[in-house]
């Protein structure tokens, strides 16, 4: 099929401001269903229009694309200040297409990770031409899984997300406005490729060369625990709204993984209509933030893992052909859930999510209190404890455990360098990183579903972190990391109400680890280790109680930190077996 390609159009938004998009639609007249992206990240840029899937085989399948530059962003008009603008920009631009001479009026969505946001956005506006999404990579609100994590600022994924896009982009935007020379693009070039060294600069809100191009950076910092502000632009808050069936995409190992299953789980629960309640999807591979493919320096999944042969693209256009289009092509019977399981290296079809015949297990942290490091004497096993003596460690912010791999958005993020599976014995080496390691198993054992981690800690600190990470030890010794999680132990009871700690006291925290498909192989050992610091993925705590993104090195303050595992205090991992 012939494409035409129509260029910058200008679409005016309730305000007056005109967005720039794009059309790739089929050749001649007619009119045809709409599939829109929106995105803040250059229309133009091909890697990034590409990332969710083949745009130009939706319009070849029948389908108008429309792609459009978020306000504020590149050839749109505006300010961009992420997120509070796209419910209503996204409803504008989704009434302009839907009354288009080339539209017969259905409108679809599609994309990943910002623009999954504006797609969750836009619908809970209610948009009546809206009959159908496929958001890629995407979460449930912007504070939780997404700015911060545990109360735990993301600041690996957000100082790079500003500095080497957003601070870059619009300093390229203000160029080509002759609002800025050549100094300036020098400089935002300097400030995304010195992102690894930002990581390191105290305090927090005071990094240099964003206060003028992105400004909402010191907003979210200012913002620590989830409020009104976040609450005002939280797609969860708003299920009720959203009569759209999804098709959510999500990875093992990316940092949206969290709030993707909330959107399936939520929408199902609290969705709109029956429609969008009875039929959401969701699939998962074992993909990164920003990569879909299968294989890792340190881990290959095989060519199905790939999006391109598992044929991300070819799903879309058969949800859309279905939703949109009304075709009976089976989409409302099949099976909801898509998942591939790491181990077994496949791809598999389940009928929920957590998958129904999930067999929660307690898995038991024991040691003589000597756990610190792999070469310790950490256990993890379904045996409860006993009288233990509890693990001590020191956490110095000083020194922080480096981030190795998992669910990371970092410098080299699109190379698979970074992020994903990688051997954690180099981080397991460490006296301040406890190790809790199950006997070698005896046959295969899959865990397929959420994560959880109970521990009952006390510190000497009023404030600290507590880390989770489940890990797989190859027969051959490797330690290949599944899942993570963190909590700021102020937010043990809310993220919404922080309150400190007494010193010496023990509390029980629940740590999200998100959740993972793995299958362990006979010969292997599962672990979980336990520290307090995952640095630079998140920001270190100073362990001072105070306002940490305001603090400098003067500030920190060393935490003797213990978890207690014995029979009154039974800390555990909550894992989801699958015995078939």
């Amino acid at each position: 099929m012939n494409l035409a390609i129509e260029k910058n159009l200008k679409v005016a938004m309730r305000d007056g401001l005109s967005l720039a998009t794009d059309l790739y639609r089929p050749a001649g007249d007619g009119a045809w269903p709409v599939v829109m992206l929106r995105l803040p990240y250059n229309k133009d840029n091909p890697v990034l229009l590409f990332l969710a899937g083949d745009i130009l085989r939706v319009a070849q399948a029948g389908y108008v694309v429309v792609v459009q530059d978020c306000r504020g962003t590149f050839a749109s008009e505006g300010e961009f200040n992420p997120y509070f603008q796209e419910a209503q920009d996204g409803a504008d631009a989704i009434a302009w297409a839907a009354a288009q001479p080339w539209c017969n009026g259905v409108v679809g969505t599609m994309g990943a990770s910002y623009y999954g946001a504006t797609q969750w956005l836009a619908a809970g506006e209610q948009p009546p031409a809206l009959r159908a999404m496929a958001p890629f990579i995407t979460t449930d609100q912007y504070y939780d899984r997404w700015t911060y994590q545990g109360g735990a600022f993301q600041l690996g994924f957000m100082l790079q997300w500003s500095a080497s896009t957003f601070a870059l982009g619009e300093t390229v935007r203000r160029l080509g406005q002759g609002r800025a020379g050549l100094a300036e693009l020098g400089a935002a070039i300097a400030g995304g490729d010195g992102v690894a060294a930002a990581y390191e600069h105290l305090p927090l809100n005071t990094v240099p060369g964003l206060a003028d191009v992105t400004p909402y950076y010191f907003d979210w910092l200012a913002h620590p625990s989830y409020d009104d502000y976040w609450r005002a632009a939280a797609p969860c808050e708003h299920y009720e709204k959203i009569t759209a069936p999804a098709l959510n995409f999500g990875g093992w190992y990316d940092l949206f993984l969290g709030g993707t299953l909330a959107n399936y789980a939520g929408m199902k629960a609290r969705g709109g209509s029956a429609a969008a309640r009875q039929h959401q999807r969701l699939v998962i591979g074992p993909w990164v933030h920003g990569y879909n493919g299968g294989v890792y320096p340190e881990r290959n999944f095989g060519l199905m893992a790939m999006d391109a042969v598992a044929d991300v693209t070819a799903m879309q256009i058969r949800w859309f052909d279905h939703w949109l289009k009304g075709e009976a092509n089976g989409v409302p019977d099949d099976k909801p859930v898509k998942l591939f399981i790491m181990g077994l290296d496949a791809w598999r079809e389940e009928a929920d999510w957590p998958l129904p015949d999930t067999q929660f297990e307690k898995w038991y942290l024991h040691s003589d209190g000597r756990a610190n490091s792999a070469a310790g004497d950490g256990g993890l096993s379904t045996e409860p404890p006993r009288a233990e003596t509890p693990d001590t460690y020191l956490y110095d912010p000083r020194d922080p455990v480096r981030t190795c791999g998992g669910a990371t958005f970092l410098p080299g993020l699109f190379i698979a360098a970074n992020a994903g599976p990688r051997d954690q014995r180099e981080v397991e080496a460490r006296a301040d990183v406890l190790c809790y390691t199950s006997a070698e198993l005896a046959e295969d054992t899959e865990v397929t579903g959420p994560l959880s981690l109970t521990l009952y800690v006390s510190s000497s600190a009023v404030d600290t972190d507590f880390t989770g990470k489940l890990v797989d030890v190859f027969a051959d010794g490797r330690a290949m990391i599944l899942s993570d999680g963190i909590l700021r132990a102020r937010y043990r009871e809310s993220l919404s109400a922080p309150k400190l700690m007494q010193p010496g006291t023990v509390y029980e925290l629940t740590i999200d680890m998100i959740a993972t498909a793995n299958l362990f192989r006979a010969g292997h050992r599962i672990r979980l280790e336990v520290s307090s610091s995952n640095f630079p993925r998140f920001d270190r705590n100073t362990n001072s109680g105070g306002v940490i993104a305001g603090e400098t090195a003067d500030d920190f303050v060393v935490a003797t930190n213990r978890i207690w595992h014995d029979e009154r205090y039974p800390s555990h991992v909550v894992l989801p077996v699958i015995r078939r």
